[in-house]
């Protein structure tokens, strides 16, 4: 095992312990065990699918890894994000959503897309400078 997975693990069970402690601080679990299974389906039955058939029929070769992760990123954060986007109007209290979660999730996306692309030219620098010239 690498050094690097090792860590990644590490660092993963750390943020799923300190999530665990902000469970302890929820007074109705069970609005969030809801959210958390209806979550779960949304990205089996939905997200997932879509990702591996749009990464099939639209991208071939070495795009496809990238563009699958994009997608499965992309598709994440959406899933996150949709309470916010689909709320109607402003709030009553202004101070419960401060943000433009619109925005700020279209830059999320963009950012997303910046470094899918700044990825694939790297893999195609990369094979580049390996091919010998002709």
């Amino acid at each position: 095992m690498s050094v690097t997975r090792l860590l990644m693990g590490v660092a993963g069970l750390a943020l799923m312990g300190v999530g665990a402690s902000l469970l302890l601080d929820v007074p109705d679990l069970t609005g969030v065990l809801v959210w958390l299974g209806g979550a779960v389906v949304l990205h089996d039955a939905l997200i997932a699918p879509l990702v591996l058939l749009i990464g099939l029929v639209l991208v071939r070769g070495v795009a496809r890894e990238p563009v699958r992760g994009a997608l499965l990123v992309a598709g994440a954060l959406t899933a996150v994000a949709l309470p916010v986007l689909l709320r109607p109007g402003k709030p009553a209290n202004s101070s419960v959503l401060p943000l433009d979660y619109p925005r700020n999730w279209l830059l999320t996306l963009v950012a997303v897309a910046t470094v899918t692309a700044l990825v694939l030219a790297a893999r195609r620098t990369r094979r580049s400078r390996r091919r010998p010239p002709s």
